[in-house]
């Protein structure tokens, strides 16, 4: 299930130059005005079943969220309408919304009230692209009271120490870069923090290869319909 209670979105990193959502090739090119959308409430509306003569939540009870994933849930410009999204959440506590951010340090801008040490049915994955950023990302990630928290290093863009960080991370993603003007995913660079997560006993999952994978100083050119596909055959997925 998707839900982007508002979309659009501009640049902040390093990661964000060829953004398949808002990047200068993507169909949403020029797409960077932040709005509401009219999906807004669509986890709290209901269908009334006349058969069964009960009304019934449209989102069925028990699955994943995936929020907020053509744009970020810390925008700015999302301050307000924040407030009210955090509702809804709390008002679904049988659906676990999931959404990742470049944004993690705004993450206590209009945090609700009775936040406490986290909603048990939110996860949370802040995405680091270089070492820099991880640096400046992850300290804030892990210091904020959150139940569930996954590192995405996407797309990633050079090697990546993340040992000091997976102390209370439950899965780390990698990927690579999308796009016309993908820069290169080294397969070195995804081994390494695999071998990381294995020392720290966190599952790990190399998602995608993105459209420059190297490996073996061979590099290939991949298809976007096949990228997903060739990092799962390569098959060095980790579950605990």
């Amino acid at each position: 299930m998707q839900w982007d209670p508002w979309t659009g979105c501009y640049k902040i990193s390093d990661g964000c130059t060829n953004c398949y959502y808002y990047g200068p090739y993507s169909k949403r090119c020029g797409q960077n005005e932040v709005l509401k959308t009219k999906d807004f409430y669509k986890p709290v509306e209901t269908v009334y079943m006349p058969r069964k003569k009960i009304t019934k939540y449209k989102m069925e009870s028990g699955k994943t969220v995936n929020t907020c994933f053509t744009t970020d849930f810390f925008l700015p410009e999302a301050d307000e309408w924040r407030i009210e999204a955090w509702d809804i959440i709390k008002r679904r506590p049988d659906l676990n919304f999931f959404f990742i951010t470049k944004r993690i340090d705004r993450f206590k801008v209009s945090l609700p009230n009775d936040w406490g040490e986290g909603y048990d049915n939110v996860t949370i994955g802040c995405t680091v692209e270089n070492q820099e950023l991880a640096d400046y990302r992850l300290p804030l990630f892990l210091s904020y009271p959150i139940k569930h928290r996954i590192i995405v290093c996407g797309p990633i863009l050079g090697e990546i120490n993340l040992t000091p960080y997976l102390q209370g991370i439950e899965h780390v993603s990698t990927s690579g870069e999308t796009g016309r003007d993908a820069r290169v995913c080294d397969y070195n660079w995804i081994l390494d923090i695999r071998e990381q997560c294995i020392k720290a006993g966190v599952p790990f999952q190399f998602r995608s290869t993105g459209s420059l994978f190297r490996k073996d100083d061979v590099l290939y050119k991949i298809n976007p319909k096949m990228q997903h596909r060739t990092a799962k055959e390569i098959d060095i997925n980790i579950s605990y």
